[in-house]
């Protein structure tokens, strides 16, 4: 495990004059997802509070909050560090987005409007030219952007809110094993987003269900099939028990 060592910035729009856990929560948070604090990396709490200028007591709530989120883990002898990536982590993630991706997707076929259904279309087609431009950071922004839309269709706070934090991990292992992953399955997750679309726009009820299925099963294949690897072990050693 690494210490922090690099000053962290605020992600964009966090305004200073927040109350002091909330800037310190969203700046762990944006660098954790970002990976700009590693899997297993170390976060000393009076490091930190140095780093951002305020006193220890915000930093140890930001912590704690962050380990509810499944962020960061309190490890012996050691202390808060930001949560390893493994097989059982992953799996985790996908298990629960699935789960979650097949309540909002019924949903949203009942209340989807035909506005509706073009704002979905008009995101699948600025996926598309994403990456025919060979932005596959883009793309994934996007992808994000398109479940979150698609729930948000839903129309149940309490599922969008779920939801989010599943991303946000989700997040977290897209941009870690960006290269090994995100490159190679782009292409054939955008097919399925295209199949999602016309199923949806059909109001076929099991077919939507099953390119849910099969778009998250797909997903976590690649990336535990990636962890598994040469490379996935040499990406990332440390990265927990599979």
């Amino acid at each position: 495990m690494t210490e922090t060592s690099t000053i962290l910035a605020p992600p964009s729009g966090v305004n200073r004059h927040r109350t002091k856990l909330q800037f310190a929560y969203d700046t762990l948070r944006g660098a954790i997802i970002r990976c700009e604090l590693m899997p297993g990396e170390r976060l000393i709490i009076d490091d930190l509070a140095r780093r951002f200028e305020i006193s220890s007591i915000p930093v140890r709530e930001a912590l704690r909050l962050l380990q509810s989120d499944g962020l960061v883990v309190s490890v012996a002898h050691v202390g808060a560090t930001v949560t390893p990536i493994s097989r059982n982590s992953i799996d985790e993630v996908f298990a629960v987005l699935e789960g979650l991706e097949l309540v909002a997707t019924r949903a949203a076929v009942d209340r989807a409007t035909a506005a509706d259904m073009e704002m979905l279309a008009g995101i699948v087609e600025e996926m598309d030219r994403a990456l025919a431009a060979g932005s596959t950071e883009r793309w994934a922004d996007l992808n994000t952007h398109l479940h979150l839309t698609i729930c948000k269709l839903a129309g149940m706070p309490m599922l969008q809110e779920m939801m989010q934090r599943a991303f946000d991990h989700w997040d977290r292992l897209r941009r870690h094993y960006f290269e090994g992953v995100l490159t190679r399955r782009a292409a054939r997750a955008q097919a399925e987003h295209h199949a999602l679309l016309r199923h949806l726009n059909a109001k076929d009820y099991p077919r939507v269900e099953q390119t849910i299925r099969e778009h998250n099963q797909g997903a976590r294949a690649s990336y535990t099939t990636y962890l598994e690897s040469d490379a996935g072990a040499r990406r990332d050693p440390a990265g927990g028990p599979a």
